[in-house]
Parts: C-alpha cells; structure tokens; sequence
C-alpha cells in the first residue's frame, strides 16, 4: 500500500513539474514571444513589441538590421531564436542555438534553460563574453473577436 501512495505521489509531482514547458508565450523585456515546436527545433516568434503610446507595433521596422535587406521588415512577426534542437518533450536546457536580438540588429550564439521557478533564462554570447535575461511565462487568452488578453503565469 505504501508503495502505491509513494507511485501516486511522485506521479503527481511529474505531472506538476511536467506543466512547466519551454512552448507557450513569454514576456521579454521589450516585447511578447510565442515559443513553438518548429519541424523539431525552438523557434520564438515575436507577437508584439513595447513601444510609446500611438505608435503602431506592427509598423516599427528592423532598421538596425546588420543585412540591408531586412531593415524594411517589420519586428513583429519574426524568429528571434533558431537552431535549438527538440530532444525530449521534458526539456529544460537547448544549448548551440541562436538569438536575433532586433534592438541590436545582430545574431548571437544563445542557450536557453528553463528555472525551477518557471521563468527562462535566456543567454547571448558574442565570443567569450555572455550575458543573459529572464524571460517570464505568460497565460494568455484569446477572445472571441482575436484581441489577447496576458497574465503573468506566476507573479
């Protein structure tokens, strides 16, 4: 009988820590990403930016591109994170990938872990310098006329 409580219970467990996924939207510190399996590898596309009051996020362009050709694309919409292989669906490090970071216009060599709290740390290296933020997950819903309504999954 113990053992079948002891089973129980550490299935529970699995199945609450099991709920904390990379996948689903995330708050950065200027924008709103939406983490996705993409043909088995992460990819984070960016649903919209923070910006000054009457300023339309759909129209502020990637100018800062270094490749002339995408400075008149806009941010929101594109792939922030590429080249972070799916392994396990229970993963919680993607190591070797890559971070377009549009402020600066430059891609970064970036790894990705998932907390125990639940927030991602998110890290860009150029060379041997890194430094890295934290990424907090986001509940969101979507109403029936499309608007999204974001909540702070633990805040």
């Amino acid at each position: 009988m113990k053992n079948i409580i002891y089973l129980l219970a550490l299935f529970s467990f699995d199945s609450l820590l099991s709920k904390e996924r990379v996948f689903g939207y995330w708050l950065t510190p200027g924008s709103i990403v939406l983490i996705e399996n993409c043909d088995n590898y992460v990819c984070a596309k960016i649903e919209t930016i923070f910006v000054d009051d009457g300023r339309d996020p759909k129209l502020v362009l990637d100018e800062n591109n270094r490749d002339k050709a995408l400075r008149s694309r806009a941010i929101v919409g594109i792939n922030v994170l590429s080249g972070f292989l799916i392994k396990d669906v229970k993963q919680r490090d993607f190591r070797g990938g890559r971070i377009y970071d549009p402020r600066r216009g430059r891609e970064f060599k970036s790894n990705l872990h998932l907390k125990e709290d639940g927030n991602l740390e998110v890290e860009g290296c150029l060379a041997f310098i890194c430094d890295s933020e934290e990424w907090l997950p986001l509940e969101v819903i979507i109403n029936d006329d499309g608007t999204k309504k974001a909540t702070l999954k633990n805040p």
